[in-house]
């Protein structure tokens, strides 16, 4: 992967990934404007994303985390576990601190929310190419908003889930193979991690936070 720092002397190979037509459109063409920057590909699903970076090896890839297929954060993981060096922004709807810290955790080197302005964008990948990680103070305030000791276990977010989905405690207790006094304790956990009193609430808040996705 090409390590160049001095964007006026080289040019930056982009690669965009984004189940989205209209936003591969709308992010190809600003980055077209730019001189020293070069789209090498575009993606509409996970796969291809991680297929087109290995074929091209970018300087940096716009990496949508929700796709069909395989999602942007394993897509992420993949790609990084081959080249770690690998410069990946996530650009994404999702602004749930449990959102921002999965595709961190994956390896992503920065965090950009798409109701930002598109010329944030050029400057979020100038950031990276430089080296530097990219969180916009909207993104670190949703971070600190939340301590990542607060996060629930696989089972924990498994169990909301169903919740969310409308199931009672004797479906879910079905569903997981548990007894009904295991899904009430399990809900008291949660409750407890989130600050909530009601399974209502606890769905709502892990709506808001990304903790869980319904669609």
């Amino acid at each position: 992967m090409a390590q160049g720092t001095d964007t006026s002397a080289a040019r930056h190979r982009v690669l965009i990934a984004d189940d989205h037509p209209v936003v591969r459109a709308g992010l190809a063409a600003v980055i077209a404007q730019e001189p020293d920057l070069d789209i090498v590909g575009e993606a509409e699903n996970g796969e291809l994303a991680v297929a087109l970076f290995r074929q091209h090896q970018p300087d940096v890839v716009l990496m949508d985390l929700r796709m069909p297929q395989l999602g942007g954060v394993e897509a992420i993981e993949r790609i990084t576990m081959d080249f770690p060096d690998a410069r990946i922004l996530a650009l994404t709807t999702y602004e749930g601190d449990a959102d921002i810290r999965r595709a961190l955790r994956a390896g992503a080197r920065g965090y950009l929310l798409k109701d930002m302005l598109l010329s944030d964008v050029i400057t979020a990948i100038r950031t990276v190419l430089r080296g530097d990680r990219v969180i916009p103070a909207a993104v670190a305030t949703r971070l600190a908003e939340y301590p990542e000791r607060s996060d629930l276990t696989e089972r924990e977010l498994e169990i909301l889930h169903l919740v969310g989905r409308g199931l009672s405690n004797k479906e879910v207790a079905k569903a997981i193979g548990r007894m009904d006094e295991t899904v009430k304790i399990h809900l008291k956990n949660i409750f407890a991690k989130l600050g909530v009193d009601d399974r209502t609430e606890a769905v709502t808040v892990a709506l808001a936070r990304g903790l869980i996705h319904l669609e």
